[in-house]
């Protein structure tokens, strides 16, 4: 059975989504520096932890790691543990692709959201469930860089709070509606309090302390660093005091007053780090520099490449998972990055400043090898079934970091893998402009390094197109499927394998743009290319056969589309068998066609089989199941048969309440269309009563404008006045998978 989803629009409480940073070892509350953030955060309240800028300074700067998101982190489990909240949501905030992401990991936990529908209608769902709830809710928006990633997504609600970090000053400076807290460096009380908490007590290693502290300048970072190396050697706060001395007298003499603390503690922590490796943090850290310092999952480090990359030359030889695991918490012990749990799985986390220092200081040649290594890595660690969420998008943060961190590196020899499996991840998170965005960069990319013919170019293309259609552009999608079976057709000739599927995919976009007749065209040449390279019975050839009689049946050539379901079926069967999904969803169209030429008979038999299957095959709760329910219903409906067509359709919303919740999408769409079953038995107060309530949901939880809310609200209108006129208004199509 699926996820329940909420009744009355209640957030299944309570409810918590995101993976927030373990709290540090050490953590400092800052009272002296940051006022009472809990008391801030009142209902509508909108507060933004933004970085103190340092003269000088320029983005990514080492006094950027100020403890903002510590900050925010102890906040929001305060309030968590306190009982104040039913919904929190730790949101990855520095790019629009990880906003989404965090908003659709919320509307799956908190909403019973569906997580194979469309990325941004769920998200949009999300934003307006957030607005009218009265449930109390916190969002955390951690290291916005942009404020123009949250355009149409910005989180507000009478119930709501939101806790956002920046070390972008201006990103919310014009925003009236926003109390800014600066942070900065510690208090030296903090400081000392800081560097003391982690040494339990031990009079040896406190000596020095306040001198060291201030020493320090206060960093919080170069404070962390040096607490956490101290804490885990035979140090005092003295003894580190004289290494952190030694270290900057080796600096220019014009850089050693303006040199901040944590340019030097970094490099006495990578020492320490090394050591406690027993020679493996190092490269380590190099890996770990390439990547988004929001979140690498552990699985990354452990993976056979990173283990090989470990084991390179003056690595210490021969590596495997285990001393991947011990070079990461020796990073951990020397304050180089963070750990903490994402799920049964590990995250670890790396400050931009340092990930820049350790880029800066790698020896050459040593960035190409951690970059094929790191790229290898995303690769094995990337789930086929892109679950969970959050490690998708964690792999996806990832390669876009290596990208950017490496320019030209992921394009020797041609387009990487893991360039074009980050792509295809956007694609089937459904997040379509996104995916749009980023082929639209790839294929641009390609073009420029590798040349317009290389075949990862065209591949780039082929997949850009894609996104056109998945987008909603199909016009431009026609145009560039075009473009890209011109350059197959001419590097590999008409009947390559490749040339065919360009030439489908040319079909395809022309009846999603609605040129039936040279969809047709296009198609039947498909199904004979088929045939004669592939055989009459290829799983290539009926899949085009399909398309065929798809575009027959909506360019108004109805026989010529049942002659060819009515084909495909019979090869189907034979090849597949009668309960193979392929040969259930043929079976599926063959009964729609039969349906709209007024052969109800044929119809309600095939569809009957159809549901038959799909019970037997996936069971009663599956998605396609309610779907073949919901088409029977119809076809029951439009064969005068009420009384069978409202058992099928009251069946079918009851199971889409209960594997999808009442207010989904397709729970209120069959709803809708039991309405109508109502009203033409001659039920009219059902039907009315029924329309009421989905008129409600479908205004509470659909976004403004939503098709679906203006066809119940006129239908409603229709049915209010007169009883026979607009029994179709709001009929929509069963709800699909």
């Amino acid at each position: 059975m699926g996820p329940m989803g909420p009744r009355h629009g209640q957030v299944i409480s309570p409810s918590r989504s995101g993976v927030m940073p373990a709290p540090a070892a050490g953590f400092n509350a800052r009272a002296e520096t940051a006022a009472d953030l809990a008391a801030a955060l009142v209902a509508g309240a909108v507060v933004v932890l933004v970085t103190v800028r340092v003269a000088g300074e320029g983005p990514g700067g080492w006094l950027e790691s100020c403890g903002k998101t510590q900050l925010a982190v102890g906040v929001a489990e305060s309030m968590w543990l306190s009982g104040r909240l039913e919904l929190l949501a730790w949101i990855d905030a520095s790019s629009r692709a990880s906003v989404l992401s965090g908003y659709i990991e919320a509307a799956v936990s908190a909403l019973g959201a569906d997580p194979r529908g469309d990325g941004e209608a769920v998200a949009d769902r999300f934003t307006g469930w957030l607005s009218q709830t009265s449930q109390p809710w916190l969002l955390v928006m951690d290291d916005v860089r942009n404020r123009a990633d949250l355009d149409g997504l910005w989180p507000a609600g009478p119930a709501g709070r939101v806790l956002v970090t920046t070390a972008n000053p201006s990103a919310f400076s014009g925003d009236r509606g926003a109390l800014i807290h600066p942070v900065g460096v510690f208090s030296p009380g903090e400081a000392l309090s800081t560097l003391l908490s982690r040494f339990g007590g031990d009079p040896g290693k406190c000596q020095g302390a306040e001198e060291l502290a201030a020493e320090l300048g206060y960093e919080p970072l170069a404070i962390t660093q040096a607490g956490a190396v101290i804490a885990g050697s035979d140090l005092s706060c003295r003894d580190y005091a004289g290494h952190f001395a030694r270290r900057r007298a080796e600096l220019p003499g014009t850089a050693r007053p303006a040199a901040p603390a944590a340019s030097i503690t970094w490099l006495i922590s990578a020492e320490h780090a090394e050591r406690l490796s027993r020679g493996g943090a190092r490269a380590l850290l190099t890996l770990a520099a390439l990547l988004d310092g929001h979140g690498i999952p552990g699985e990354v480090f452990t993976s056979q490449a990173a283990c090989d990359y470990l084991a390179g030359k003056g690595n210490g030889g021969a590596a495997d998972a285990d001393r991947a695991r011990d070079a990461l918490l020796a990073a951990e012990r020397a304050g180089l990055l963070s750990l903490g749990p994402a799920g049964a799985a590990t995250m670890a986390r790396m400050s931009k400043a340092v990930q820049a220092a350790v880029r800066a200081a790698a020896p050459a040649g040593t960035l190409d090898r951690a970059a094929a290594a790191a790229a290898a890595a995303l690769l094995q660690a990337w789930p086929p079934d892109e679950r969970p969420a959050w490690l998708a998008q964690s792999l996806r943060s990832g390669a876009a970091g290596l990208w950017e961190a490496t320019g030209e590196l992921l394009w020797v020899g041609g387009c990487h893998p893991v360039l074009l499996r980050a792509g295809q991840s956007l694609d089937r998170a459904h997040l379509a402009s996104l995916s749009l965005g980023y082929w639209t960069d790839l294929a641009g990319a390609s073009d420029r390094i590798l040349g317009q013919c290389h075949p990862d170019t065209l591949t780039a293309r082929e997949r850009l197109a894609a996104a056109c259609l998945a987008a909603g552009r199909p016009a431009e999608a026609v145009s560039r499927f075009q473009q890209v079976l011109t350059e197959r057709v001419r590097l590999l000739g008409a009947d390559h394998p490749s040339a065919i599927a360009a030439r489908r995919d040319v079909g395809h976009a022309l009846v999603a743009a609605e040129q039936f007749g040279d969809a047709v065209t296009v198609l039947d040449r498909v199904v004979s290319d088929c045939e004669r390279v592939h055989g009459a019975h290829h799983p290539a050839t009926l899949r085009a056969r399909d398309l065929l009689a798809g575009a027959c049946r909506a360019a108004g050539q109805p026989a010529d589309a049942i002659r060819l379901y009515r084909r495909t079926l019979a090869d189907r069967e034979r090849e597949h068998g009668p309960q193979h999904p392929a040969t259930i969803t043929t079976r599926q169209h063959l009964a729609g066609t039969y349906l709209v030429t007024g052969r109800h008979k044929d119809a309600i038999t095939q569809y009957e089989r159809a549901l038959a299957d799909s019970e037997q095959v996936l069971g009663t709760d599956h998605p396609d199941t309610i779907t073949a329910r919901g088409n029977l219903a119809s076809a029951y409906h439009a064969a005068g048969r009420m009384a069978p067509g409202l058992q099928q359709a009251e069946q079918t919303r009851a199971d889409a309440a209960r594997v999808w919740g009442p207010d989904h999408q397709n729970t209120l769409t069959s709803s809708a269309n039991l309405a109508l079953a109502y009203h033409a038995a001659g039920r009219m107060t059902d039907a009315i009563t029924l329309l009421r309530d989905t008129l409600a949901r479908c205004e509470r939880v659909l976004p403004p404008g939503d098709p679906l809310t203006k066809a119940v609200r006129e239908t409603l209108a229709s049915l209010g006045g007169q009883s026979a006129r607009g029994s179709s208004g709001a009929r929509r199509k069963a709800p699909s998978a």
